[in-house]
């Protein structure tokens, strides 16, 4: 007998490794032979163009759920029943659900990172720094307010953009909420309490890189978080830790944005000990 395709992910190809080395793949899989599961995650090349026809063919196949990646994030909206709570505030969609034939997109981005932020620290009352304005920041910011941070500061180059992850916060949260433009190196105030690095500044090939903070403002005990899971430990997570701070790497993120995932398909709880072991096999950490 085939092996039933229940579980199974909808990605765009953002990575350039063969499938057998996508570390999603290569970490939702090790989650289902834990598991016992009789299901598969398979990596499917989408052009936007027949975007809808994939999500059609998803639902006429009976897939229980699908993740979905850049460029698809904001399109796949149109082309499902509902949307979450807080995918609905942050405009984007990056996991999808299968509830009895109606498709309910859910975001897990920032979901991910908050249940990784809450191993060292509840962001409850305190005040963050999210350094980028893109998806991941918009995930992140929202979900940290929505969390009861007291304050989002976010630090970005392009203030259109910045303003509008700002002014998302400001909508829908009652977190205070405020946008600082990036010129020089950013001097972190002595207030902050949390410093994530929500850009992709770091990530392989250019592991020696290093976003744009003036790091002597750093203090012991600052928790310094970064998204980049490859390499796990980047060089902006060295550098903080060289002045006392408490860093989080972006490992943590991907795995709970899984475990999260899986229990929204599948119904139970995923190994995420076996997911981490999955994603360092693969990024050799």
């Amino acid at each position: 007998m085939p092996v039933e395709l229940n579980f199974l992910s909808l990605l765009t190809g953002c990575f350039a490794t063969p499938v057998a080395e996508n570390p999603t793949v290569a970490m939702v899989e090790a989650a289902y032979r834990a598991m016992g599961l009789d299901a598969r995650y398979i990596n499917c090349d989408v052009a936007p163009a027949d975007l809808g026809d994939a999500v059609r063919g998803a639902r006429a196949m009976g897939w229980r759920g699908f993740n979905c990646s850049l460029p698809h994030k904001v399109a796949v909206i149109d082309f499902i029943d509902e949307l979450a709570p807080s995918a609905e505030i942050i405009g984007a969609v990056n996991c999808v659900i299968n509830e009895d034939g109606r498709l309910i997109g859910e975001n897990t981005d920032g979901k991910g990172f908050l249940a990784s932020l809450k191993t060292v620290t509840d962001p409850r009352g305190k005040h963050v720094v999210v350094l980028g304005a893109g998806g991941a920041s918009r995930a992140i910011a929202v979900e940290t307010a929505l969390a009861g941070a007291a304050s989002i500061t976010v630090v970005n180059r392009d203030a259109a953009r910045g303003k509008a992850v700002v002014q998302l916060v400001a909508a829908h949260t009652s977190a205070a909420a405020e946008f600082v433009p990036l010129k020089d190196d950013y001097v972190v105030p002595g207030e902050t309490d949390i410093l994530i690095n929500a850009t992709s500044i770091g990530l392989f090939p250019g592991v020696n890189d290093l976003p744009a903070v003036d790091f002597t403002s750093l203090r012991p005990g600052l928790v310094v978080a970064d998204v980049i899971p490859n390499p796990p430990h980047t060089a902006f997570l060295r550098t903080a830790e060289t002045h006392g701070a408490i860093t989080l790497d972006g490992l943590g993120m991907l795995v709970n944005q899984g475990v999260i995932g899986i229990r929204l398909w599948a119904g139970r709880e995923p190994d995420a000990k076996v997911m981490r072991g999955a994603l360092e096999a693969v990024f050799g950490a």
